[in-house]
């Protein structure tokens, strides 16, 4: 495959010499069509396969009208759909060879290199496949231009006369540099690699600032794709690797690995960890991909099967404890990621793992271990697996069974069109508005190692709290992080709130010596698109709620920090003024996107972190943002690309490494001073940029000379 090297994605395209069999176009040039547009300098391809033919072009954020087709778009050589319709992505699409006007909508979320596959083997019916692709190419895709002002590099002068009297000594957290007040002014120069930001505090030994969960700054890591401190539990339930781009299959992350890198996270200035739901999770796999072109594992956390036990893939109780009490003893506390919305779906190898054989059919077909099954020949993908699910069986009340979730089974109530009732994702939902008193499902019955016991008048939610909770009274988890919070009674949270502050009390006097301090149980919550808003929720088990606005606006910040002004304003003026109010902000997700995978700019990542880690309120550091982790593959799932490995091996030294350094003398920095977060904010000067926070006697004065070059 070669990259194009237009950057204009209107002009882009590729001649396509197709092989003598496809006689309908035999050495016609072809040309990939975008918005009815050709490259005039084609470039001639070699085919991937007998009969494909694959082209690379940029594309941003926007949609766009996609054909096939000669110079002269003659019929038997103009590819596209009869009628125009969409084109989804990684699913070979069947074109007509004389499709005139006819073309496919492409709508592109997520700006990047897409592929375009044209497959001839079959000239009646030629196909049309997009994927995004993973190598980089010549192009460097640049932001939206920012008005900011420009620094020249020179030391820059801002009056303090109201913050602190002459003669104070203050010192750059970011260089170590001092200068004294003098005439009501403090003359410094930023650091080179500093972005244009000076960090000043008064040069004195200070105490270590209390923590609170108004200051906390989270680190939130998949597990399964943070670090592999134990390559001997990879392969748990017979899940295996795919042999090819391996985007939803278990990648190895543990509870040993994040024990291992406690010391770099402390050296971030981290005080809470995230991490993925660690219980149980189905043991297959479903098909990837629109195309099924992978196995899609539940690597990620959130498709439980036993909520009593750990995913051996993680590790075990040993190494949970351990982890836990490693980060505790660095002043790290733990948020455990839990899901009370639904449960996993029913993979093919949970069925023959739990004794449940006569959900299957066609088994003669299957290898003696079901996980173990693989497509075979062109036309089976991985989601060809569900020609072994018996969907007539009334024995599946042997699942969950009806009391419990509403699905598309025999004898289960089907999901409804509300949030409560509704299907997230088609999986099994959990019928937690229900007061009907169950007992346990039957497979828990009769599963061998399972931790569940049948509890006296108990619903759904009671069990799900109990399981939950449990984690909390056994190790000592400080928080969680709730999944799907919409899709939940909001009654149901305060439940589980009340339960986890309980079992934390407990645990904390059970001991002692290992608990950091003695607050309360914490909990934040996920709610779909939630900003900065104080509701109902506050009155129903959450201390904070993750921030959907300021990812929105994060790009504009990190180009000109002097744009965060007015949301400085708000959020300490709106955070830091109600004791019970509080949310958690991020520029990364394992759902939205990750900020540098747009830009892949270094530069712009430091930027990022000067105007995000300064923000009144909670922050949320998504694994790779310190140290600019890139996408990976994703199969035309957007969000598997954003879920790649940490980039343990390009911090060693480089760019990346001073990357990681910068975003250290943040955080710590906003560790030392619990001002940043949750104290009173002012600006003091427009030129050059600068503010100060304050909380009692705890005072710090941010300066942005402007952008430099």
């Amino acid at each position: 495959m070669f990259k194009l090297k237009t950057l204009s994605a209107m002009t882009l395209g590729a001649m396509l010499t197709l092989p003598a069999q496809a006689a309908s176009v035999a050495d016609t040039p072809l040309y990939l069509n975008i918005d009815q547009q050709a490259v005039n300098d084609a470039l001639r391809l070699q085919p991937s396969g007998s009969a494909q033919f694959k082209v690379t072009t940029r594309l941003e954020k926007g949609t766009y009208q996609i054909q096939i087709a000669d110079k002269a778009r003659s019929c038997g050589t103009t590819f596209g759909p009869e009628a125009s319709k969409p084109l989804p992505f990684g699913t070979p699409n069947t074109m007509s060879a004389c499709a005139k006007d006819g073309h496919f909508k492409l709508r592109v979320l997520l700006a990047g290199d897409y592929d375009f596959t044209l497959d001839n083997g079959n000239p009646q019916a030629p196909t049309l496949k997009v994927l995004r692709a993973t190598k980089k190419g010549a192009f460097k895709r640049q932001p939206p231009a920012v008005d900011c002002a420009s620094w020249d590099g020179k030391p820059v002068t801002v009056s303090v006369a109201k913050t602190w009297p002459n003669g104070t000594l203050l010192r750059d957290a970011y260089s170590g540099q001092t200068a004294k007040v003098v005439g009501g002014k403090i003359t410094m120069t930023p650091a080179p690699h500093s972005e244009g930001v000076l960090l000043l505090e008064e040069a004195k030994p200070t105490a270590k600032a209390a923590f609170t969960w108004d200051n906390a700054i989270v680190y939130f890591m998949l597990t399964d794709r943070f670090n592999n401190g134990d390559p001997s539990n990879d392969n748990s339930f017979g899940r295996q690797k795919d042999g090819k781009d391996e985007i939803g299959t278990w990648h190895g992350g543990d509870f040993k690995g994040i024990t291992q890198k406690l010391d770099y996270l402390k050296d971030l200035g981290i005080n809470a960890i995230w991490i993925t739901p660690m219980v149980e999770q189905t043991h297959g796999y479903i098909g990837g991909g629109a195309d099924s072109s992978f196995p899609f594992y539940a690597y990620h956390g959130y498709w439980a099967l036993d909520f009593t036990k750990i995913d051996p893939n993680y590790g075990d109780e040993a190494a949970l404890k351990t982890m836990v009490d490693e980060a505790h003893k660095r002043g790290i506390r733990v948020l455990l990621d839990v899901v009370m919305n639904h449960t996993g779906y029913a993979t093919l190898p949970d069925l023959q793992d739990l004794g449940l054989e006569s959900l299957a059919q066609n088994t003669q077909s299957l290898p003696a271990r079901w996980a173990d099954w693989r497509p075979k020949g062109k036309y089976e993908g991985w989601g060809s697996v569900s020609q072994f699910y018996n969907y007539q069986s009334p024995d599946w009340v042997k699942w969950w069974g009806p009391d419990w979730v509403r699905a598309e089974l025999p004898g289960y109530p089907a999901p409804g069109t509300g949030d409560i009732t509704g299907s997230v994702g088609g999986l099994p939902d959990f019928k937690t508005e229900s007061t009907q008193y169950v007992d346990l499902p039957y497979f828990l019955k009769h599963k061998a190692d399972t931790n569940a016991k049948s509890l006296p008048n108990a619903t759904v939610v009671d069990y799900l709290v109990k399981w939950h909770t449990d984690w909390v009274r056994k190790f000592g988890i400080d928080g969680f992080r709730g999944d799907t919070v919409k899709h939940v009674e909001p009654k149901a949270w305060a439940k589980l709130k009340a339960a986890g502050t309980t079992a934390l009390k407990e645990w904390k006097a059970a001991n002692p010596g290992k608990k950091i301090d003695d607050l309360p149980f914490f909990m934040v919550g996920e709610v779909w698109d939630h900003g900065m808003a104080k509701d109902f929720w506050f009155d129903n088990g959450m201390d904070s709620i993750i921030n959907f606005d300021y990812q929105r606006d994060a790009l504009e910040f990190a180009q000109c920090m002097s744009n965060v002004e007015p949301t400085y304003v708000k959020y300490a003026g709106t955070i830091n003024k109600d004791p019970n109010f509080n949310v958690l902000s991020y520029i990364s997700s394992h759902d939205t996107k990750l900020f540098f995978g747009d830009y892949q700019d270094v530069a712009l990542q430091r930027r990022a972190a000067n105007s995000f880690m300064l923000l009144p309120g909670g922050v949320q550091i998504y694994y790779g943002d310190e140290s600019g982790r890139g996408l990976m593959k994703d199969g035309g799932v957007f969000d598997q690309a954003i879920r790649s490995d940490m980039n343990w091996s390009e911090l060693a030294s480089g760019e990346k490494a001073e990357l990681v350094a910068h975003w250290q003398k943040l955080g710590q920095f906003r560790q030392a001073h619990p001002a940043v977060a949750a104290g009173s904010h002012k600006k003091v000067s427009d030129k050059p940029y600068a503010f100060v926070r304050q909380k009692g006697k705890d005072k710090v004065l941010v300066v942005f000379a402007g952008r430099q070059g």
